[in-house]
């Protein structure tokens, strides 16, 4: 497996990464117009989770190419993409099991955030985050679940409304889940470390 990582530390695999992230994340904004349009302005930070988890990701490549690494940015990038990441996918795959139905849409969202959480997890051993870093990164983690389960500012999915106060449980854990992932992949003693190749 190592193999992959003089691939993925290259500048033309993280040029590549940092056009198609900037892609997604203007389409990840656009797809929120409509409940940002209704959102208290206090809160506007807090509800478009996929786009920024992949925007903390752009600049996280930006450094990268500059032969950088921003560490805080990379903290909330790695929680914020496993975490968004598999939460998308779940929650997709809950409406298939409400509807009986997946629409391309949903199939493309699956694939798309299944691959953010991968890139999450595959840089890890280019990030260079200290422990207050994944700390102010959990405050900001959980402190979004509030915003989402306590204020209703959770992404939209109509059909599964009755089922909001699971979503929320399940979407706290799933936090938990994040930041220990972050800690054992960049934090543990004897991790596996590279630098980006020049």
């Amino acid at each position: 497996m190592k193999w992959i990582y003089p691939l993925l530390g290259s500048r033309a695999v993280l040029m590549m990464l940092l056009i198609i992230n900037t892609a997604g994340t203007i389409y990840g904004y656009i797809w929120y117009k409509w409940q940002l349009v209704d959102t208290p302005a206090i809160f506007l930070a807090f509800v478009p989770d996929s786009p920024t988890a992949s925007l903390f990701f752009v600049f996280v490549l930006m450094a990268f190419l500059m032969g950088k690494n921003w560490p805080l940015l990379e903290a909330l990038a790695i929680v914020t993409l496993v975490k968004y990441g598999i939460w998308a996918v779940v929650m997709n795959l809950l409406v298939y099991r409400v509807t009986g139905d997946l629409d391309p849409a949903a199939l493309m969202l699956i694939f798309s955030h299944g691959a953010m959480a991968l890139q999450g997890v595959l840089y890890a051993p280019f990030y260079r985050f200290k422990t207050w870093h994944l700390v102010v990164t959990g405050i900001w983690t959980l402190h979004n679940d509030v915003i989402d389960y306590v204020f209703f500012m959770l992404p939209r999915y109509p059909i599964l409304n009755l089922y909001t106060p699971q979503i929320g449980y399940f979407t706290f854990w799933l936090s938990i889940f994040s930041l220990g992932a972050a800690y054992y992949l960049v934090l543990k003693k004897n991790r596996f470390s590279l630098d980006i190749v020049k």
